[in-house]
């Protein structure tokens, strides 16, 4: 396991942990533009208990390998999905904003295998 591994994954960690913690605490910067978006309001809890989870499962993976990779897969799923949504509602300056959180996310993936 790589020095570059490691700092790659607790950077998405907390990234990801972040962005949960913000929607979770209904940060007005996060959760005004997921209701301009459409973004029911039902899932938001969800979607701070799914960031929340890959978080963890990145750090998790630092001692089974095999949950880091889902967590990291799973996590470049939901922030994909997070730029469709963007895309969708017509709000193209956000797009860099899930691209962002993605990356580290992405970065952790590809060094693992």
């Amino acid at each position: 396991m790589s020095t570059t591994y490691v700092v790659v994954t607790v950077l998405g960690a907390v990234m990801a942990g972040f962005s949960a913690g913000a929607v979770h605490f209904r940060a007005e910067w996060v959760v005004r533009p997921l209701a301009e978006y459409g973004v029911p309001r039902a899932w938001w809890p969800w979607l701070a208990a799914a960031k929340a989870a890959g978080a963890a499962g990145l750090l998790a993976g630092l001692v089974v390998p095999v949950i880091g990779v889902l967590a990291a897969a799973g996590l470049v799923l939901y922030f994909t999905g997070a730029v469709i949504t963007i895309v969708r509602a017509r709000w193209f300056s956000h797009i860099p904003f899930p691209l962002l959180y993605a990356a580290p996310a992405l970065a952790s993936l590809v060094l693992a295998g």
